[in-house]
């Protein structure tokens, strides 16, 4: 039997080992037997997996399934995430929502038709994202870089940030606060990549596309988070709500994209897990080879799994886990319960300042230029 190719990734909540999310990268028929998800080849071959076991899927290819597929996925909570050939995401299949709060809904509402309230949770998720950001350029400040200058210019905008009068202007300062950011990689990754600034649709070099893969594959994380709580992913504050997309699911990525996607693509490009032979073009755009797909699925979900102890819950909780709690954060800011506080990077605080010491106490920056 042709080995079936599905990457297995155990996600770990809180230090437990719950359901995994299944990455299928071959062309494979999908059937439901009993309760269970069956796999089966061009050949016939089977192979049948528990669906108790399963968290997610992300199909990675083209792929055939029927309507008692998706009911047996539904039945137990489970979305799929579809990306095409070129790894561009297309979108997932939802299941019927069972957690259910209309009230919540109703002050979720509130709060965005609400300028000030949707204004004060935006600025939240701005800061949020601006000191992970920060933290990001200064933990490679402290290794040797030279990235004061990032640092400061970065402050400096970053203070305006609850002094905006508008959801417009607060994503003005985060825009040039991007900018700062993204001509700092040129200084934290060890390869040529002349990286200037973002560009999309479509990406024009190896750095865009990786950019997009990696936060394409955090947006649908923090979707199947949000879809374990009674928050409605469609009613957001920071990002502007509209059709075909899921814009709560933005909002809360723009936090944790520093510590989950950006922190990735550096370690993969410095221990040249990734390089310009990972990528090829075709239809006027770059775009991920598909074994440079696979190390990126993998490495992600190793970093899900990663496991640090909660400052708060006095245990140890999973980077996975971490966006479950800034939903629940959420969800008592909403309820008048807590007023919310946006997830910042807290564990780097003490291996920065030891480095700034060290450099400082050696001379050690000097000598290595």
């Amino acid at each position: 039997m042709q080995e079936l190719c599905v990457l297995w990734f155990v996600l770990y909540l809180g230090g437990v080992n719950m359901k995994k999310s299944l990455f299928v990268y071959n062309e494979w028929t999908l059937q439901r037997h009993d309760n269970t998800i069956r796999f089966i080849d061009k050949a016939g071959n089977k192979k049948d997996i528990p669906i108790e076991t399963v968290g997610e899927i992300n199909i990675m290819t083209q792929m055939e399934f029927n309507t008692s597929f998706l009911n047996i996925l539904s039945q137990n909570g489970i979305i799929v995430h579809c990306y095409n050939y070129y790894d561009y995401y297309i979108g997932s299949f939802y299941p019927k929502e069972s957690l259910i709060s209309g009230e919540l809904l109703v002050n979720q509402v509130n709060h965005y038709t609400d300028s000030d309230k949707r204004l004060k949770i935006a600025q939240k998720f701005i800061d949020g994202a601006a000191d992970n950001i920060y933290r990001n350029v200064r933990y490679y400040n402290a290794r040797g870089k030279d990235l004061q200058s990032t640092l400061d210019d970065i402050d400096n905008i970053r203070k305006n940030i609850y002094k905006s009068k508008s959801v417009t202007e607060l994503m003005g300062y985060e825009g040039n606060i991007r900018k700062i950011y993204y001509k700092s990689w040129n200084t934290i990754v060890n390869q040529n990549i002349n990286f200037e600034k973002r560009v999309k649709n479509p990406p024009d070099n190896m750095i865009n596309t990786l950019i997009s893969f990696v936060n394409t594959m955090i947006y649908t994380r923090v979707l199947s988070e949000i879809y374990k709580t009674q928050l409605n992913p469609t009613v957001s504050f920071l990002h502007e709500p509209g059709t075909r997309r899921f814009s709560l699911a933005l909002d809360i990525s723009e936090i944790f994209k520093p510590l989950l996607g950006d922190r990735l693509i550096f370690s993969l490009l410095n221990k040249n897990q990734i390089n310009e032979r990972s990528f090829t073009e075709s239809l006027n755009f770059i775009h991920l080879k598909k074994e440079a797909s696979q190390i990126i699925a993998r490495e992600l979900d190793s970093r899900m799994q990663t496991t640090i102890k909660h400052k708060e819950l006095n245990r140890e909780v999973s980077y996975q886990y971490l966006i479950r709690l800034e939903c629940y954060k959420l969800i008592k800011h909403l309820i008048g319960e807590k007023e919310y506080e946006p997830f910042k990077i807290w564990w780097w605080y003490c291996v920065c300042n030891f480095g700034l010491w060290y450099i400082r106490r050696t001379g050690w920056r000097k000598s290595s230029k």
